[in-house]
């Protein structure tokens, strides 16, 4: 079965349902995601806010092919996730869905080219074709000229592009954000954001972003609020 898909007029990007996922043992066992259910469009861009512990990042990480749930379903594109093969989740995840972790995850030996290349390397293009598309996906974010930087080199706000480069150069369907602006200053976070929203998001694309700033909450299509590991508040927003 092939786990590359296209996006479509007939699925949402991303349907969940009943998700639950428990942690511990004995008397300190807990329900960190309790039943949530969560629909997200493509060429929406979708916040999932709440405090810290309330279950943002485990959700994400269900949805994203991750960590596997303890009860209920994730679809993306119309594709139940959690029924494929670990060989074939692990296709989805390469193929469609680009993770911009919080602290960058960029390999200090390497430049920011070649930290953009490795899931093209992954995917087995060619060195110099996966470093030619690495270097258009640095434009894409700006870089044009930073791609034989070492990560060291650049600031915080460079390194967060290199990662969102890296995130897009497969052009996954679904692109996730994990606090993205955590380890940024205002100024340079809600660039960022901005930035993602009018050059990353597009119609054949479905962005979830997993933060509790609230000065970035302007750019979301939607947001929904999480706490005790539940959908408690959802809304919808007028950026």
């Amino acid at each position: 079965m092939s786990t590359t898909a296209v996006a479509t007029d007939h699925h949402p990007a991303i349907v969940s349902s009943g998700l639950c996922k428990w942690f511990g043992e004995g008397d300190a066992r807990m329900k960190a995601v309790d039943e949530v259910a969560l629909v997200a469009q493509f060429g929406e861009m979708v916040f999932i806010v709440g405090p810290s512990g309330s279950g943002k990042t485990t959700l994400l990480s269900m949805i994203s092919g991750i960590l596997r749930p303890d009860a209920g379903t994730v679809t993306i594109n119309g594709q139940d996730i959690w029924s494929l093969s670990s060989d074939q989740l692990a296709e989805l995840r390469l193929n469609n869905i680009g993770f911009v972790f919080q602290d960058y995850h960029l390999f200090a030996r390497l430049t920011a080219a070649e930290n953009v290349a490795i899931p093209l390397i992954l995917q087995h293009h060619d060195w110099n074709d996966a470093i030619a598309q690495a270097r258009q996906s640095l434009e894409v974010v700006g870089l044009k000229d930073r791609g034989d930087i070492l990560p060291v080199k650049l600031s915080g706000g460079e390194q967060q592009r290199v990662a969102i480069a890296r995130a897009i150069v497969s052009r996954p369907q679904i692109l996730i954000l994990d606090e993205p602006t955590a380890s940024l200053d205002g100024d340079t976070g809600k660039m960022i954001i901005a930035f993602v929203k009018e050059r990353v998001l597009n119609e054949q694309r479905c962005i979830l972003i997993v933060t509790h700033d609230a000065r970035i909450n302007e750019y979301a299509d939607r947001i929904i609020y999480m706490e005790d590991g539940r959908i408690t508040e959802p809304k919808g927003t007028s950026p």
